[in-house]
């Protein structure tokens, strides 16, 4: 079980990347006063939550009425995180993510309520968290083993909430460098998790 859980948590720590939104959070966030910022970065990582537990209980069923595999799902979703890993390493996620951000500053000149886009879709609860999220849920054997994914899940949308109201003096610690290593290393942890998913996926298709 607590393997499980190590790998839940990794997993969805590494997709949802706290660390990895803080600036873009504080770019999204520059032309608010303390009390918006606070408030988009309990609403939004919140709502990402309650988007990634809908996926994780109903994802299943909704592929099998597509008529999808999770052996499928499993080499799709495999593919993606690994694209994504690619992009962790080289830097190319956070650029994209950077430009996004400023992309929605330019169209809102005003502090507007941001929680739902893009702080929690698609920058938390992204194609990355989703995936990981129900193929997490659809390999877990029983309720205490869906309960310990849906915990390791809780645990990230509190470390993105505490990230998101310290992300000021967080910046100031971290620094561009240190942040910038801290992703390259998570996407190649998320490239290894990505493989295994593949592997299952084939694995699993094979032996049908």
């Amino acid at each position: 079980m607590l393997e499980l859980a190590l790998t839940a948590f990794v997993t969805l720590f590494v997709v949802i990347d706290p660390p990895g939104m803080a600036p873009i959070f504080a770019a999204l966030t520059d032309d608010g006063d303390a009390r918006y910022r606070r408030s988009m970065a309990i609403k939004g990582p919140l709502i990402a939550g309650l988007i990634l537990i809908f996926f994780g209980f109903a994802g299943e069923p909704f592929l099998k009425a597509l008529g999808i595999s999770m052996d499928a799902f499993r080499v799709a979703g495999g593919f993606m995180l690994f694209v994504m890993a690619i992009e962790m390493v080289f830097e190319k996620r956070s650029e994209r993510r950077q430009k996004s951000a400023e992309g929605v500053q330019e169209e809102h000149h005003a502090p507007d309520d941001i929680s739902v886009f893009p702080i929690a879709v698609p920058m938390l609860a992204g194609p990355g968290a989703i995936t990981s999220i129900l193929l997490l849920m659809s390999s877990a054997k029983n309720l205490e083993e869906q309960a310990v994914i849906m915990g390791a899940m809780a645990i990230n949308i509190v470390i993105a909430i505490v990230t998101f109201i310290a992300v000021g003096g967080l910046m100031k610690i971290m620094g561009k460098t240190i942040a910038t290593i801290i992703t390259r290393v998570l996407g190649i942890v998320l490239a290894a998790l990505a493989a295994q998913y593949m592997l299952d996926g084939i694995k699993g298709a094979l032996s049908l």
